[in-house]
């Protein structure tokens, strides 16, 4: 028989692993679509440099003219690993369907979200209606980081030896009290997509985010963002925000 303690904590551990998940999913997933807004004017350089500014700016551009699009998520936390397929419409419709674990979906329709793990047959809620976009997406990364390039704004292969080329933009925060230490994005400067983001915490651990096999502005429709957990699945409430 399995003590009700050890499932207590065993659902704590879901809540605490998920908030981490959330927390670098807002970073990664709201950063293109939010807070390149933010972006400030152009800067002219010498020689042809592109501040790490500018490119920041320039993606902002490209992401803000998306309606909808779809790619390829992949998130390893320490030896975890996830993927799926994501779905994102404006202004902030998110949903990813996991095929590893299988059946798990993660689906944000703009004044809820919630969280089906069909290993626990449990479905997480969270209502953010009246919060800040920032207290869920940390949207205004321009505001609490400093973004500057890795080494330069010459290209270099995303892993070694890969055949994919991206720019690398390092993000340090400006204060101790953010989540992240650093965020890495790794963007393509051909396409202007983010191709990588990683994160380190202020434990240590690290979160990275792959995304790939974009298809933009394909006309999603709204209904996919909508989410009905299997009726026997157990709820658990306003998880996010609970200690």
């Amino acid at each position: 028989m399995i003590n009700g303690d050890f499932v207590l904590i065993f659902i704590q551990g879901i809540y605490i692993n998920m908030k981490k998940i959330l927390t670098f999913l807002s970073v990664a997933l709201m950063a293109g679509t939010m807070a390149f807004a933010q972006s400030a004017g152009q800067t002219t350089t010498p020689q042809g440099i592109v501040t790490a500014s500018d490119f920041f700016k320039s993606v902002s551009d490209y992401y803000a003219s998306f309606y909808d699009y779809t790619c390829t998520v992949s998130i390893q936390m320490g030896s975890s690993y996830q993927n799926g397929t994501m779905y994102f419409k404006r202004p902030e419709l998110v949903r990813i369907d996991f095929t590893r674990p299988a059946g798990q979906v993660f689906n944000f329709d703009g004044e809820s979200l919630q969280i089906y793990l069909p290993g626990q047959n449990a479905i997480l809620e969270q209502s953010v209606t009246g919060r800040s976009q920032g207290a869920l997406g940390l949207s205004l990364i321009r505001r609490y980081y400093t973004i500057q390039y890795e080494v330069s704004q010459e290209p270099v292969p995303l892993d070694e030896g890969s055949s994919v080329m991206v720019v690398n933009l390092i993000c340090t925060r400006r204060s101790a009290s953010e989540a992240f230490k650093t965020i890495k994005l790794s963007i393509s400067p051909k396409s202007k997509l983010i191709v990588r983001a990683k994160a380190e915490s202020q434990s240590g651990d690290t979160y990275i985010i792959d995304f790939s096999n974009y298809s933009v502005n394909v006309g999603l429709s709204a209904r996919r963002f909508i989410y009905d957990a299997p009726s026997s699945a157990n709820n658990f409430n306003n998880f996010l925000y609970e200690e």
